[in-house]
């Protein structure tokens, strides 16, 4: 099998990390979701690669034999694809723009899915040949072994099963959700990390505070607000700002602080600094 992983921001490169340690697939590609953009995503899998070599959980010649799988280049190499997975910027036209060129020069039987966090999938497949499935890979890949796997009554029911086969395959566990705001994790995550913003913003205790208090008192190997720097700020915001369209519930409206932060760049670990500086 070959599987091509679109986008070389945080998501796709750790993607495709995943599937090349895969024995089941052939070849893994890369792509770039813009043409403009310098990152092929090579650094990022050689870097990974490098801390595990560091740690002895792999050796030199395993970490070679998986970087030799990966193919790097723009969205033309997809073509080769059996799989397509999208883990670009969480824009709704971009990730249409990228589907629509991906669906002119994939084969039919080419199987799309998007890594999106919150963006519904049938909306990402209007005007399309074929349906898109949702694999919802968490960050980081490699380590994390959910993948919220999203279907909708246009999915035929032989993809959903070898999207859990493949699923399966590279040692992850799916679960089936139903196309809904957030899906599961970040219906329950996201809301919890804005509240947590809100209390700090409200001053009523620090940030290390309020991240220690959600690992003590709620066994969470993270707190709040470290996560959010996890995750990208940016794209706390941009799944909190879906599920308010979608739902127009209160509860999804973002911090005043987050949109603050999100608008100085600040970002969490991908730009240094967030609410903690790295």
């Amino acid at each position: 099998m070959i599987v091509a992983i679109i986008g070389t921001g945080t998501m796709g490169p750790s993607i495709a990390q995943v599937f090349s340690q895969c024995e089941k697939v052939d070849k893994v590609l890369l792509c770039k979701g813009r043409i403009t953009s310098k990152k092929t995503g090579y650094e990022e899998i050689k870097k990974s690669f490098d801390r595990l070599i560091g740690r002895k959980k792999i050796d030199e010649e395993y970490a070679e034999e998986c970087l030799n799988r990966i193919e790097f280049g723009d969205l033309d190499i997809a073509k080769q694809a059996d799989l397509v997975i999208e883990a670009i910027a969480e824009e709704l036209e971009v990730k249409k723009q990228v589907f629509s060129k991906l669906d002119k020069i994939c084969d039919d039987g080419t199987i799309f899915a998007t890594n999106t966090s919150s963006i519904p999938i049938i909306d990402l497949d209007e005007g399309l040949t074929r349906p898109i499935i949702g694999m919802h890979f968490f960050n980081p890949a490699p380590v994390m072994k959910l993948v919220e796997i999203i279907t909708s009554d246009r999915i035929p029911q032989n993809i959903i099963d070898e999207v859990f086969d493949i699923t399966r395959w590279i040692g992850k566990t799916p679960i089936e959700v139903k196309e809904a705001p957030g899906f599961v994790v970040n219906r329950v995550l996201i809301p919890m990390i804005n509240e947590a913003i809100g209390i700090y913003s409200e001053g009523v205790a620090s940030m290390e505070d309020i991240d220690v208090a959600m690992k003590l008192g709620a066994n969470h190997p993270m707190g709040p607000l470290e996560l959010g720097d996890l995750i990208g700020l940016d794209v706390v915001l941009s799944i909190l700002n879906v599920m308010l369209k979608e739902t127009g519930d209160s509860r999804y409206l973002p911090q005043p602080l987050l949109k603050r932060m999100v608008r100085e760049n600040k970002l969490g670990r991908k730009t240094g600094e967030g609410f903690y500086k790295y």
